[in-house]
């Protein structure tokens, strides 16, 4: 299986990567196969002819389960994710499983990645069989920040983990 992790966050080595490489170890049993660090491609995410970008968006094509990250930024995700997912034609990811992923700094916010997140990556295709994910950024790192999405979330993504 490959799982490639998306974060949008405008930080390198953000938190909310952190959190997205937690996620995809612990639901699928594996660290991820790629890492997209959106953060790292800069103004190329502007340039519609950046090979580096276009290799990104093959990558995720290509992939069987996404996690897409983002911080909350105005209730939202960021404009960074924005400017990626934008590469993607309607349809574009059709097989491909993803799972909303946001941090947030407030839990009125928990809403944002099934209300603003999830219709974006059903737009452009994928797959979004679970709840999107929402984590305080103060929380993402405890034990059981994930006890009670993960079950059902392995499950309706068809995947059989045995917890790790």
């Amino acid at each position: 299986m490959t799982v490639t992790i998306v974060v949008g966050n405008p930080k390198p080595l953000s938190r909310t990567l952190l959190a997205a490489r937690r996620v995809a170890a612990e639901l699928t049993g594996q660290s991820a196969d790629v890492e997209l660090d959106l953060a790292s491609f800069g103004a190329a995410l502007l340039d519609w002819s950046a090979a580096g970008v276009a290799s990104a968006v093959e990558q995720v094509r290509s992939s069987e389960v996404v996690i897409v990250a983002s911080p909350t930024y105005k209730g939202s995700y960021t404009g960074l994710l924005k400017l990626f997912l934008d590469r993607f034609g309607a349809g574009s990811l059709d097989g491909v499983r993803a799972v909303p992923l946001m941090l947030g700094g407030y839990w009125r916010h928990a809403l944002a990645p099934e209300v603003f997140l999830k219709p974006v990556l059903n737009e452009i295709g994928a797959s979004t069989p679970t709840a999107g994910l929402f984590l305080l950024d103060s929380e993402w790192d405890a034990p059981d920040a994930l006890v009670d999405w993960l079950p059902a979330a392995r499950r309706q993504l068809g995947l059989s983990v045995v917890a790790s």
